[in-house]
């Protein structure tokens, strides 16, 4: 009777579990490798680590092949063996080159150093492998994120990097944004679904996400707003100088 017990509670649990998991769109059982790129940073950051890793592959079979050589002229040729070991060394470097170093993901504590662009980067790529844990919602959220920030951190370029404004997208992206990342995921994941206070984790973090996204789009508005003055200011100045470019059809 105690094993039925027992069975009839583990049922239940495991009911339960799969309950919570199809309620969140089922992305335990999804989570995985990211598919795509979160921004144009993590992009390039992933094109640099393979072209580096074929750099090593090619190096590797030049390495091989310049052993195999000498070594056949050293004893008088290779033979089928000598040529079999060597495609085998071949196939074996390009499977260790190929899978090894993985790409290295910044650290939190490394996301606010160096310039706009650099922080951008890295905290896009930080942001590509923390996705599989978010709610489908949130994953949105991130994917548009990747966007924003690309656009920011081009305008940010050309912006002193004791700016207020960069400052204040350094406290937003490069602390707050981990920040609420790390929170959520501390959560243990079968009770991100569970209501706290009237809401769940995930909404919370859905939430919290869309908030940092308005306000990215905030800042770049206004940065776009002020340059947007400027090429109006040098409009009219041009205009006043030179007269309106309407008078040049003029016979």
């Amino acid at each position: 009777m105690g094993d039925l017990t027992r069975d009839s509670d583990r049922l239940i649990i495991e009911g339960r579990r799969l309950r919570d998991d199809n309620r969140t769109g089922g992305r335990h059982r999804r989570a995985g490798p990211p598919r795509r790129s979160v921004g144009r940073g993590a992009a390039q950051a992933k094109i640099r680590h393979m072209l580096r890793k074929l750099m090593r592959i090619l190096l590797a079979i030049a390495a091989i092949l310049f052993a195999a050589m000498v070594t056949g002229l050293l004893i008088g040729g290779l033979g089928f063996l000598g040529v079999m070991l060597t495609l085998f060394a071949m196939v074996v470097a390009v499977m260790v080159f190929s899978t090894f170093p993985r790409i290295r993901v910044p650290a939190r504590a490394d996301l606010n150093k160096g310039d706009v662009k650099q922080m951008v980067a890295r905290t896009e790529l930080w942001l590509e492998h923390q996705r599989p844990a978010l709610p489908p919602p949130a994953v949105r959220i991130i994917d548009d994120l990747g966007v924003q920030l690309d656009e920011l951190g081009s305008q940010l370029q050309a912006v002193d990097q004791n700016h207020p404004q960069v400052r204040e997208v350094r406290k937003l992206v490069g602390e707050i944004l981990p920040e609420t990342v790390e929170s959520y995921r501390a959560i243990p994941s079968h009770l991100r679904s569970h209501a706290h206070a009237g809401v769940t984790p995930d909404e919370q973090v859905t939430d919290s996400l869309q908030r940092i996204s308005d306000e990215v789009d905030s800042i770049s508005r206004q940065l776009a707003e002020g340059s947007l003055d400027k090429l109006a200011i040098s409009n009219r100045f041009l205009t006043t100088r030179y007269g309106s470019s309407d008078n040049g059809d003029a016979p």
